[in-house]
Formats: structure tokens, C-alpha cells, sequence
């Protein structure tokens, strides 16, 4: 399952250059992971942070391809790429919007539509465009942490609902 984020650059998140400052996208990253857990219905505020929780990046490993500058569109493909019970690792690409066919869904989630009980259930996957390449390539590694102390829990234990969901919707190989 893919969550498809639309951005739009605004002029001060660029450079003199006039592309997007690579910190930024840092930022369109971590709305693009909440709106995928909005998407799965498990809500980031209510239920992590409502909970006394918190998600904390633990580590990122990002790749800069190609710029995108003020004033286009683009989108963050946002999936699970590995499933861990103390961390979860985020595929998360951004495009050119024109690199994404709108698809009969709507909300830019892709998934299996026979899939019971997701999401993606009555959604059709949006579609790369033939030969795009992301502009911006990134494994963001997050943790759940207590809110008051900053301990480490278990996703899988604190969350079994969310851990699972995510094992039915990883793509490691």
C-alpha cells in the first residue's frame, strides 16, 4: 500500500537557487507519514499522542536526485518498507505530481482493493507515470517513545492493531 501527499513549494522553502532547501523536505516527509496513518484510521493525534506517545525519527537515510523548485507541485509516496517491533522504517519518494496518474482513487491511497478491513479497500491504486524516478529518495527509521520519560516501547505490543496492519501492508522482501 502507497499513500500518495500532495505539496505545493512555497517560495520560502527554497534556496537562492530557488529549489526546495534540502531540510524541507524533511517536514514534507513527516506530514506525508501522518496522512498515511490518517488514511489507515489511526489517527497520529488521537491515538498516539492522545495515548502519551510519541514517534520520534531514530534515523534517516536520504538521496537528493533532482531538484523541485518554487511554485510546482509535487507528491510523497509514503509506504512501510520494513515492519520491526521497536521501529518502523518509511519508504517515502517525492515526485513530480505530473509523475502521478489520478487513478479512480481519490485520496491517493494504493493498495490491493480485495484487501478487507484496509483503507485501500474500495480504492484503485494511482499509477506512476512510465519511467518517473523520484526526485528525492528517503528510508525514514521511527520509533514510538513514552512521552514523559522518552522510553522506547514496543510498537507491536503498545499498538497491536497498527503493528499489524503494517505486517499486512509491508513491502520488504
Amino acid at each position: 500500500m502507497h499513500r500518495h501527499t500532495p505539496i505545493k513549494v512555497r517560495y520560502g522553502e527554497t534556496d537562492m537557487m530557488g529549489v526546495v532547501y534540502h531540510a524541507n523536505y524533511l517536514l514534507y516527509f513527516e506530514d506525508a507519514r501522518i496522512d498515511f496513518l490518517d488514511a489507515l484510521g489511526f489517527s497520529y493525534a488521537e491515538r498516539i499522542e492522545g495515548a502519551g506517545y510519541m514517534s520520534p525519527i531514530h534515523d534517516i537515510e536520504i538521496h537528493y536526485k533532482a531538484p523541485l523548485r518554487y511554485g510546482e507541485a509535487g507528491v510523497v509516496r509514503t509506504s512501510v518498507a520494513k515492519n520491526l517491533p521497536m521501529r518502523t522504517v518509511y519508504r517515502q519518494q517525492v515526485y513530480r505530481a505530473e509523475d502521478v496518474s489520478e487513478g479512480e482513487a481519490a485520496d491517493g491511497i494504493e493498495g490491493d482493493p480485495g484487501t478487507e478491513g484496509t483503507a485501500a479497500a474500495s480504492c484503485h491504486e494511482p499509477h506512476l507515470r512510465e519511467g518517473a524516478t523520484p526526485l528525492v529518495d528517503a528510508l525514514v527509521t521511527v520509533c514510538v517513545v513514552e512521552r514523559d520519560t522518552f522510553k522506547p516501547v514496543s510498537l507491536r505490543r503498545t499498538f497491536p492493531d497498527l503493528y499489524a496492519k503494517y505486517e499486512d501492508i509491508v513491502e520488504e522482501a
